[in-house]
């Protein structure tokens, strides 16, 4: 019998498995795919020499995280961070670009860049008691309740109708609402402000940093750390049921929950059952890849210096396609997410030659493809976008459920974000990593702190197993 088993490598599971070999136990990591990776794979998706991030690529978390951080990922991997941490393009030209430098984004906001600053400035300054907050359970009494209450009073005025009362302008808000559609939601809403402002508060401070050559990186460096240390890992590995496992004192699943009800069965009790049932997803992503032949002929020069740019016009338009989406709906005009790293990455395309990676939001399950109505948005703020595609790959919402089974319905959140699901993430408990089953957890983004690629998770469910069951009392600095 070895001592750990997780199963799945997302940036969870590996997170989980680097904190358990670290430890002194013997551990293997078990994934269905032939590479590690989860949400940070990187691959070739379009033309040969074209390196697209399968799912995540920008990782505002990952550099804020206390366990990536105290792993000393940016020692290991080598990331760039951006002058511009994300652009907002708007019709006629006019554009709102976010720079790492809080000051020279107000001066750009016009009328509205004291406002900016009102909103941010309190929340850069205490960005690490803010990571604290966010990056654990609602349930935890904040460590710094001054902190607290001063994000909290700022997500409740950008979480209700009072949401444009500091706002004189429209640059701005729009600015805003493209960071807070990251999370599949209306707007606006609590979960919706409260991540806008969490993202916002890290693009002014450590910014929207990515790794050079992909999320891949990430992964291979948790991997190969895991390694180090003893850890085993097999690939190409499909596990339906604990039979298909060796052996093992605990197991921590880095997986959905309509897994981990199918893996234990009769082991977990009827009311968790009821509550993985009641668990619910949200909407999904639809995704399309592009292979450029020349940078993107953006209207506004600055949003070509942004890796992530957020389209959708104003406030009032991304939050009207937003609504049509959680009335089942696609929008004719959505919300589009675009990341365009070779702008600043030179290894993700050959020589003058550009990648692209873009998604809007669909209802769960959707086979639309996305592919045109993603360009005709794109075309909108950069006239001649079209002329530039060498190649697309798509991938609906079912796709990408088919690409990580934790997508389930093109949801990659790990289930729905709202407050209620935060609370319950995806049962109201002080240890919700822990689950009935003798020795059984889940670490996936369907446990606090939810989803982002920050390994805490990961963290906090190995952390609970060492104490539990091995008597061992793992901190932080055992990863340094």
């Amino acid at each position: 019998m070895i001592d750990a088993t997780v199963v799945g490598s997302g940036p969870n599971g590996l997170a989980a498995a680097v904190t358990l070999a670290r430890s002194g136990l013997e551990v293997c990591l078990v994934e269905r795919e032939s590479t590690v990776g989860g949400g940070l794979r990187t691959a070739e998706l379009t033309l040969p020499g074209f390196r697209h991030d399968v799912c995540s690529a920008v990782h505002p978390a990952a550099l804020a995280s206390p366990f990536f951080r105290a792993f000393g990922l940016t020692e290991r991997v080598p990331f760039i961070v951006p002058d511009v941490s994300y652009a907002h393009p708007l019709d006629g030209g006019a554009a709102g670009i976010a720079y790492l430098d809080l000051e020279r984004t107000v001066d750009g906001l016009g009328r509205d860049g004291p406002a900016w600053r009102s909103l941010f400035a309190p929340l850069t300054e205490h960005i690490a008691a803010i990571t604290a907050l966010t990056g654990s359970q609602l349930l935890r009494f904040p460590a710094d309740p001054t902190v607290a209450i001063s994000y909290a009073l700022r997500v409740l005025e950008q979480g209700s109708p009072l949401w444009n009362a500091r706002f004189r302008e429209h640059v701005a808000p729009a600015l805003l609402t493209g960071v807070a559609a990251h999370v599949i939601g209306t707007s606006p809403s609590l979960a919706t402000a409260g991540t806008a402002l969490l993202l916002g508060a890290h693009a002014h401070s450590a910014g929207w940093g990515f790794p050079v050559g992909g999320s891949q990186s990430i992964a291979d460096a948790l991997a190969d750390d895991f390694r180090a240390n003893g850890g085993r890992i097999v690939l190409d590995r499909d596990v339906r049921d604990p039979a298909d496992l060796e052996e093992s004192r605990v197991t921590l699943l880095d997986t959905s929950t309509e897994f981990l009800a199918r893996f234990a069965g009769e082991s977990l009790s009827a009311g968790y059952l009821r509550s993985l049932k009641r668990f619910r997803h949200g909407n999904g992503v639809a995704k399309v890849d592009f292979a450029l032949s020349d940078p993107v002929p953006w209207a506004n020069h600055q949003v070509a210096e942004a890796p992530t740019v957020h389209l959708g016009g104003r406030r009032s338009e991304i939050a009207a396609s937003e609504r049509d989406v959680a009335l089942g709906r696609v929008p004719d005009a959505p919300y589009v997410l675009v990341t365009q790293p070779s702008v600043l990455d030179p290894t993700r395309a050959p020589a003058g030659r550009h990648t692209l990676w873009a998604y809007i939001h669909v209802p769960y399950g959707s086979q639309f493809d996305p592919t045109e109505t993603i360009t005709r948005q794109i075309e909108r703020f950069a006239p001649g976008f079209r002329d530039t595609i060498l190649a697309s790959a798509t991938m609906t919402a079912n796709e990408v459920e088919a690409n990580n089974a934790n997508d389930a319905g093109g949801d990659i959140m790990g289930g729905a974000v709202t407050v209620a699901q935060l609370l319950k993430r995806p049962v109201l408990s002080p240890r919700p990593w822990q689950t009935p089953a003798a020795g059984l957890y889940l670490c996936s983004a369907s446990t606090p702190p939810g989803p982002s690629v920050q390994g805490m998770n990961g963290w906090f469910a190995a952390r609970l197993a060492l104490r539990q069951h091995f008597g061992i009392e793992a901190s932080l600095a055992d990863l340094a």
